[in-house]
């Protein structure tokens, strides 16, 4: 896959889409890391996440005959809603299956933009893994959270923003689940800034991503609930993903439910800004 082709693709189909969102200076987190820190506010986007621009690229790269029939997709929320969005936009129809437990917050996000939801399974994986066969025996295209070209170069778009709004960065921080968001921003990003460190965040409770890497191989592995819940669960067998990460990230860290639940509340003091447990995971 070719990252930066995809990227730049997806840019010239989503702009109008979604917005170029803030990159907020942090003096608390500067002085505390001795660094100039910036936050990118994807929680200002639409949808409230990053979600909206790999689900807007996907659904409008589709066919006409692909969107009548309709889509299928499977989400702990943010890509649900993101895909809810995408589908109301260019007047088409889906179905979101959810797991059992999803946040009822998030699932009424995803009813509020017009898709219909659907609960199986207990875990994102298994949500995942029946979504995809509802989809193929009904003939619907299947949007994966991650592990799609068009959803990976749509997550990178920004990419592009970071480079109109910084002359240099020397390390990104990225929080992970299926590696879409990391390998389609670090790769647009290495590419014009071969220096530039990226670095992998995941909880110590859902550390698939981080696992495999370490593995040389995508493991199976059992997910704990999380604070983190929008990077929780599995990475398909396959997951073209895994191999970008493995050429992308620099370095992979764990971080624990305290150090979560810290990040958010110095989020909202500082900042004056609300971010979920997903977005913690990197500031922690």
């Amino acid at each position: 896959m070719n990252v930066v082709r995809e990227v730049e693709l997806a840019e010239a189909r989503i702009r109008p889409h979604v917005r170029e969102t803030i990159l907020d200076h942090s003096s608390f987190y500067s002085t505390l890391g001795d660094a100039d820190v910036y936050c990118k506010l994807e929680c200002l986007q639409l949808t409230g996440s990053f979600k909206l621009r790999g689900a807007m690229n996907k659904v409008l790269s589709l066919s006409d005959a692909e969107r009548a029939r309709g889509v299928v997709t499977a989400s702990t929320g943010n890509h649900g809603a993101a895909v809810a969005l995408a589908l109301g936009r260019s007047g088409a129809n889906g179905v979101v299956f959810v797991p059992e437990g999803a946040s009822p917050a998030k699932v009424a996000n995803i009813e509020r933009m017009g898709a219909e939801v659907r609960r199986h399974g207990s875990d994102s994986g298994e949500t995942e893994a029946y979504a995809r066969r509802y989809a193929s025996g009904n003939r619907l295209v299947f949007v994966s959270p991650y592990n799609d070209p068009e959803v990976i170069g749509g997550q990178g778009t920004i990419a592009l923003e970071l480079l109109r709004q910084l002359e240099r960065v020397d390390v990104v921080l990225v929080s992970v689940g299926g590696g879409g968001l990391v390998a389609g921003a670090g790769g647009a990003l290495t590419a014009v800034w071969p220096q530039l460190r990226v670095v992998a965040c995941s909880p110590e409770r859902s550390p698939v991503m981080h696992a495999s890497l370490a593995a040389g191989r995508i493991l199976e592995m059992e997910s704990l609930p999380t604070l983190s819940d929008g990077t929780a669960g599995g990475v398909e067998p396959g997951a073209i993903t895994f191999e970008l990460c493995r050429e992308i990230v620099d370095e992979s860290v764990l971080v624990g439910e305290d150090a979560i639940r810290d990040a958010v509340r110095l989020i909202v003091g500082r900042h004056h800004t609300l971010i979920e447990g997903a977005a913690g995971v990197a500031v922690a």
